[in-house]
């Protein structure tokens, strides 16, 4: 089939573009390559991908709305898989129109795109970040997700609902992924394991915000990957017994799903420190900060739906992930 990935440099979007290629399919990648972190890695990822001949790139932003339309009409992609979003919780506290622009506009160029070229069926990034305030763990698909404590939360949230008035109005398929802390070599450099190992290996000081009194669903990209390249294929169909009255945020009389997609198993920020500093073979200089606005102090998903539809159960250990990343992050940067 032909899939469309958008953020195809990223570090989740390059990694699912292997495993399609891999499978055969055709990949049309697209990424506007914006300096919110090095470029170079951006492109370093997209090196992994241009030498197979079913693969092609286009620089595009998801706000240009006729380049987006123009890409759609041409390319006519049975799956898109839409992956591009400005990341970033403590970002948005500093930065907040670029979520409008890349989060809300963006969401709706590629909304817009699927109703009009039949597309298949829409699998887009949310996160865990929609669970804001809430404390009952693990979180679950089937809770209110009414309180975002930031900006990047709340587009996420408003792509959930703005996929969902797409699927009622118009038919158009979608699954929401909550991402859950995503880990791994090819890693986002504004990310913990990356600012932490680079920090230690360079003798600097880590800042652990809350004392360290946090907890992270953290996932290895593997499992992330498998998750959406099999979720892809399980086009979501409506339930013809919801209603407003009894039915779960989960899923609709429309054909709209979301899943969260983690590990199901929370780690202590301080287990994670010290997975870090075991890899590297070096104590971390630790400087204990307060919390941070925005941040929530523990993540944990409930995969049930996400196995139910898929069979796949999250099998790499943060241990395990941890050394893979350090290895990565040495031979990619030669130390």
């Amino acid at each position: 089939m032909k899939y469309l990935i958008t953020g195809a440099a990223g570090f989740i979007g390059h990694s699912t573009a292997e495993n399609l290629l891999a499978k055969g399919h055709t990949v049309v990648g697209i990424d506007n390559l914006n300096d919110y972190y090095e470029v170079s890695l951006k492109e370093s990822r997209l090196a992994l991908l241009t030498p197979n001949e079913n693969f092609s790139f286009v620089k595009l932003d998801l706000a240009d709305r006729e380049g987006m339309a123009e890409l759609f009409a041409k390319e006519q992609f049975d799956i898109v898989i839409h992956l591009a979003a400005q990341a970033g919780v403590r970002y948005s506290i500093e930065n907040p129109f670029a979520y409008a622009d890349s989060n809300l506009i963006g969401h709706l160029a590629v909304l817009e795109g699927c109703r009009h070229n039949k597309v298949k069926h829409l699998v887009y990034a949310s996160s865990s970040s929609v669970y804001g305030l809430n404390t009952k763990m693990p979180f679950a698909t089937t809770d209110s997700v009414d309180h975002p404590v930031s900006l990047y939360a709340a587009t996420k949230k408003a792509n959930e609902l703005m996929s969902h008035t797409y699927s009622h109005l118009y038919q158009v398929p979608t699954s929401g992924l909550r991402f859950f802390t995503v880990y791994g070599p090819w890693g986002r450099p504004d990310m913990a394991l990356f600012k932490f190992t680079k920090a230690i290996l360079n003798g600097e000081p880590i800042d652990i915000y809350n004392n360290g009194n946090m907890a992270r669903d953290f996932t290895y990209i593997d499992d992330i990957v498998e998750g959406i390249v099999r979720v892809a294929d399980v086009i979501p169909e409506p339930n013809s017994d919801w209603n407003p009255e009894q039915g779960s945020p989960k899923d609709s009389s429309a054909p709209y799903r979301t899943y969260n997609i983690g590990n199901g198993s929370p780690v202590k920020l301080m287990d994670f420190v010290t997975a870090i500093e075991k890899a590297i073979g070096v104590e971390a200089i630790k400087n204990f900060m307060p919390m941070q606005p925005g941040d929530v102090h523990q993540t944990w998903a409930d995969t049930q739906s996400l196995e139910e539809v898929t069979g796949h159960k999250p099998q790499v250990s943060v241990e395990h992930g941890v050394q893979q990343f350090v290895d990565w992050y040495r031979a990619y940067y030669k130390i």
